[in-house]
């Protein structure tokens, strides 16, 4: 009997470096062929779980009375669009005897390829290949290393209960909103989903929160001081008691007063001098949460839009490895790759040349640890750097960021000493903190530290001159600042990313705080983007600038419905659930029909409901919010309690 092996890959790109390295070069219809083996591809998902009117006619129309919807047998059913490369692919399946499932490395990898092994019936053995870089010393060395079939296909049944509960919040609870919705005369199409509704709520509390903020007023005091003719600053420190719970000081005749007795006096005595000395670790190579985050902050970077060219890192130039990950640590076993991938990155890169004496490629850090290391590793350059001339503008400052925290794990501590030193002034206190770096360490493979950003280096932290207890400093300027407090900062997609992540630190109902885990979010490192771009594209939220903000539909929407599905935390003890289905703690039957009892309390709870909505966001009216506008927070006008000259107020 002939063996025909079969590689079942996500992509055609994929696909297209697998069959290379098997040499399985000859073109085929939707395949690459070689001796005994074929390559083939999906396009993403080839099925869908089929919609309501697949289970029955009458679910065409929308009526409030057929709701909740909830099949007894699940259906899947061909993707139109991509119909011609399914009708391959099930060729493939037919006349195969072995299949090597080749998807992405994930649960969503794992549903793509198993769905289809369901529904086209392929009953023969199966093995998994786990990638994680798509370089050609990679693939060889993962196709050396084939797992059983059996050893992932719980990640096919948390991905499927994923789908499910999806499928179940979407039909039926955007279906109950739209038709409640109509009742009160709005038209549109309200889409609720498990993981968007949640998200949207993330940003609608934080925009009512900045809208609800009542600025506070607060003073601070500068205080320049010269000793031997170095200038330093030192700030005030207020009486306790005069202060807030942030240490500012909200009495403005009791710093009005300290600041005319310390600009009479000639002299700050050092009462106390205390030097630390500091040690800051290497950061973890990235996890894709992390990455976004980052490049939102350094690079203006959207979510949707960092992952798409991490994707192309990893897919197109194959200079990093897979970047959907979750994890930031890495595997013992590769360390011993270390070497040669440093040498490849110095290669291929001449500015690197500069960190050749500092790095060591026998250093092992804390990233280096196989108890953390989930399904996937930290994101980090692969020893294919060559070529680094193709990579441009956001794709090459995406890059540059992750091989520095690459670099980072295999140089020294970043230290440097602290010196914290408290004055006497005419009886008010103050303190001056000073920072000396002694050894720069990770930080020399920041880009920042390679190619310095002409105009936008952060202001250097300041140095202290040399200091003795009990040595008097001359008083050379008393700045009083007139200051108010300052609201939350609106969420950036970097931001939302983050608060996805780590929802349970927002979660407020105690029993679910109790429950929840630390690390579990919502929506997963590869939809998270995704779900951000499509409440944007639905103008349920929109941009200003880097910051998001809720439409007035967004806050209809939320107002409107339950609140435990707008709530993060439920969802997040749902991505709790999908883990025990993973994990084989719970059933995937289980936890659907978990899902489905929940669901239909819900809807006979809202089916009585009246609501009223605004329409979603349109071009001219995009940021609006429907309520109080934000009090402004711009900083009073400066006291005059000094007889030295004030300088303008900042904001804090």
């Amino acid at each position: 009997m002939v063996v025909m092996q079969l590689y079942l890959c996500e992509k055609p790109s994929q696909a297209k470096d697998i069959a290379a390295v098997l040499g399985a070069k000859r073109r085929g219809d939707g395949c690459w062929l070689g001796t005994n083996v074929t390559v083939t591809w999906c396009i993403g998902h080839l099925l869908e779980t089929a919609p309501p009117d697949a289970y029955d006619a009458r679910y065409k129309r929308w009526v409030l009375a057929d709701l909740p919807i909830i099949p007894d047998k699940w259906k899947m059913t061909v993707k139109p669009r991509t119909a011609s490369q399914y009708k391959a692919v099930k060729r493939l399946l037919g006349e195969a005897t072995e299949l090597v499932i080749a998807t992405d490395a994930d649960r969503e990898g794992e549903m793509i390829a198993r769905e289809l092994v369901e529904h086209c019936r392929y009953r023969g053995p199966i093995r998994r290949l786990w990638l994680s870089a798509l370089d050609d010393a990679s693939i060889r060395k993962a196709l050396a290393a084939l797992k059983p079939g059996a050893e992932t296909f719980s990640l096919y049944h948390s991905a499927l209960g994923r789908s499910r509960a999806d499928w179940l919040i979407g039909m039926n609870m955007s279906r109950l909103f739209t038709l409640l919705g109509r009742q009160s005369g709005y038209q549109g199409v309200l889409p609720v989903g498990r993981v968007q509704t949640p998200t949207l709520r993330l940003v609608v509390d934080r925009d009512r929160s900045i809208a609800d903020f009542v600025p506070v007023a607060y003073w601070a005091i500068d205080v320049q001081l010269l000793h031997e003719g170095t200038a330093f600053t030192a700030q005030w420190r207020a009486n306790p008691d005069a202060c807030d719970d942030q240490d500012r000081c909200l009495n403005q005749a009791l710093a009005q007063q300290a600041a005319v007795a310390m600009s009479n006096a000639t002299s700050a005595r050092v009462v106390k001098l205390r030097t630390e000395r500091m040690r800051e670790i290497a950061p973890l190579p990235f996890d894709l949460g992390t990455l976004q985050e980052v490049c939102s902050k350094k690079l203006g970077l959207g979510a949707q839009e960092t992952l798409d060219i991490a994707q192309a890192l990893y897919e197109t130039h194959k200079v990093i490895t897979y970047p959907r990950s979750d994890c930031g640590f890495l595997p013992v076993s590769q360390h011993s790759e270390a070497p040669g991938i440093l040498a490849a990155l110095r290669q291929a890169d001449p500015s690197l040349n500069a960190l050749n004496e500092h790095l060591q490629p026998q250093r092992r850090s804390r990233a280096w640890n196989d108890a953390k290391v989930s399904a996937h590793h930290g994101i980090i350059p692969t020893a294919a750097a060559k070529n680094l001339e193709r990579l441009t503008g956001k794709h090459r400052a995406v890059y540059t960021l992750i091989r520095a925290r690459y670099l980072a794990q295999f140089l020294p501590n970043h230290e440097y000493d602290r010196t914290q030193a408290d004055f006497d002034c005419a009886g008010e206190a103050l303190r001056a903190v000073g920072k000396q770096i002694v050894e720069p360490g990770w930080k020399r493979a920041l880009p920042e530290a390679l190619a310095p950003a002409k105009g936008r280096e952060a202001p250097a932290p300041q140095t202290l001159p040399t200091l003795a207890e009990g040595r008097d400093c001359a008083v050379d300027e008393v700045r009083l600042k007139d200051l108010w407090t300052q609201p939350p900062k609106p969420f950036t997609e970097g931001d939302l990313i983050k608060a996805m992540k780590n929802v349970a630190k927002l979660v407020e109902d105690p029993l679910l705080k109790q429950k929840l885990k630390d690390t579990t979010g919502i929506g997963t490192e590869a939809t998270r983007a995704s779900i951000i771009q499509g409440l944007l594209d639905r103008g349920y939220l929109v941009k200003n600038g880097k910051a998001l903000a809720a439409t007035p539909a967004a806050f209809s929407l939320i107002d409107a419905v339950p609140r435990a599905i707008a709530d993060p935390g439920t969802t997040a003890i749902w991505e709790q659930a999908l883990d025990m289905v993973q994990s084989g703690e719970m059933s995937l039957e289980e936890f659907v029909t978990k899902q489905a009892a929940w669901m239909s309390k819900q809807v006979a709870r809202c089916a009585g409901l009246s609501m009223t909505i605004s329409g979603p966001a349109s071009p001219a009216g995009r940021g609006a919010t429907p309520w109080k506008k934000k009090r402004k927070t711009t900083a009073r006008k400066p006291s005059t309690g000094s007889k030295r000259a004030a300088k303008p107020a900042s904001k804090a």
